[in-house]
């Protein structure tokens, strides 16, 4: 992966105000410019320099159809009527299969693989029978009754993820180029803000909210020489995040996963040198937000780097989505009001963390990133 050297800056950085962003971004009256961001695409792993692509922010601070509009306000009253919302619900996944198929993702093929494999083995040395399950966690999502405490939707992680990846990326030419871009831009991020900010050698990883290990492995793969933790709620993802890395050539510091909750995480303070959190916080409720930066705040070293990325309010894509397509995404999204209107910058200030940095990673993603204050 490519570095960003200082010929590669980014022609805008967000930076929201400390004070009073939170109460000003609640009214969307307000509309603002289009700003470009500008962030190289490059190579996941090399070092070599990368193609610089642009990417558009909307005119608002958040889609009409998130928040308190009379819009959103719509929707969920579409979304709470139960016959609808099952139909809603089932077309929902079809669209998410049906997307991933016409981009050569061979979504069943991969789902029946686990399935028919010995990923239940794992279960026994993964699950932490003294985790309680937070209420927010036992809802459904992305169209699972029982949300992430399923095989099926463990075993369907990894193809939503690699479609997820192709619908950010909608002029890549294969799966291959669109991750350079996507986990590309995000590490180089992360990397960025790090050795600006920081310095030091990151020996020490947390993923937090790290599903079957996706962005642990990128994570792992980026920066071989830390000790990466994976950490997740659910004890089958986790499952099938293990069966995959014992299939992998094994690496020199091997992967650990934690079955734990990301807002009380049991592990030692000062433990970690970059705490990661990818497409997790739009499924979680604010007060859940809000406990994930508190928890990754203690378990920093001073110096640390905080990197969250996911949905941007900002983006012009995700604001200018069809009614069809907003309103499928919000039924299988119980929280996702709730994340639009959280001032995530404002909370992380709040917890404590400094340069507080946010960008466009891709059309639809942003990443923030900030540091635990140097002793």
């Amino acid at each position: 992966m490519a570095l960003w050297t200082p010929s590669q800056n980014l022609s805008v950085v967000f930076s929201p105000p400390a004070n009073g962003s939170e109460a000003r971004m609640r009214g969307m009256g307000r509309r603002r410019d289009s700003v470009m961001v500008r962030t190289a695409s490059s190579d996941v792993s090399s070092s070599a320099g990368g193609e610089m692509a642009a990417y558009e922010e909307g005119q608002l601070e958040r889609p009409k159809w998130a928040g308190e509009t009379p819009l959103s306000r719509l929707v969920g009253a579409i979304i709470s009527f139960k016959p609808l919302y099952s139909v809603l619900k089932l077309g929902a996944r079809q669209v998410l299969i049906s997307t991933a198929e016409k981009t050569n993702i061979p979504w069943r093929e991969m789902t029946i693989e686990i399935l028919e494999s010995d990923v239940y083995k794992e279960m026994e040395s993964i699950e932490n029978p003294s985790v309680v399950y937070p209420d927010y966690y036992l809802n459904p999502f992305h169209a699972y009754d029982e949300g992430n405490l399923s095989w099926l939707a463990a075993a369907e992680a990894e193809a939503a993820t690699m479609s997820m990846v192709r619908r950010a990326t909608p002029d890549a030419s294969s799966l291959e180029e669109a991750n350079k871009i996507v986990r590309g831009n995000w590490l180089q991020a992360i990397e960025r803000h790090h050795l600006q900010y920081s310095g030091s050698m990151i020996r020490d990883i947390l993923d937090v909210g790290c599903s079957i290990g996706v962005s642990t492995r990128y994570l792992a793969d980026k920066f071989p020489s830390a000790k990466v933790t994976g950490l997740d709620l659910s004890p089958y993802f986790l499952s099938v995040a293990q069966y995959k890395e014992k299939k992998r050539a094994s690496r020199k510091n091997p992967i650990n996963w934690v079955h734990a909750n990301g807002e009380d995480t049991g592990l030692p303070s000062k433990s970690f040198d970059l705490v990661s959190m990818a497409y997790v916080l739009h499924e979680c409720p604010a007060r859940a937000i809000v406990g994930l930066v508190r928890e990754a705040f203690r378990l920093l070293r001073p110096g640390g780097t905080i990197a969250l990325t996911d949905n941007s309010p900002k983006s012009k894509v995700l604001q200018e989505l069809s009614p069809v397509l907003f309103t499928l995404m919000k039924s299988t999204e119980p929280f996702l009001d709730e994340y639009y209107l959280t001032d995530l910058e404002g909370k992380m200030r709040e917890a404590g963390f400094v340069n507080v940095t946010t960008v466009l990673t891709d059309g639809r993603h942003r990443t923030i990133t900030g540091t635990v204050p140097l002793l």
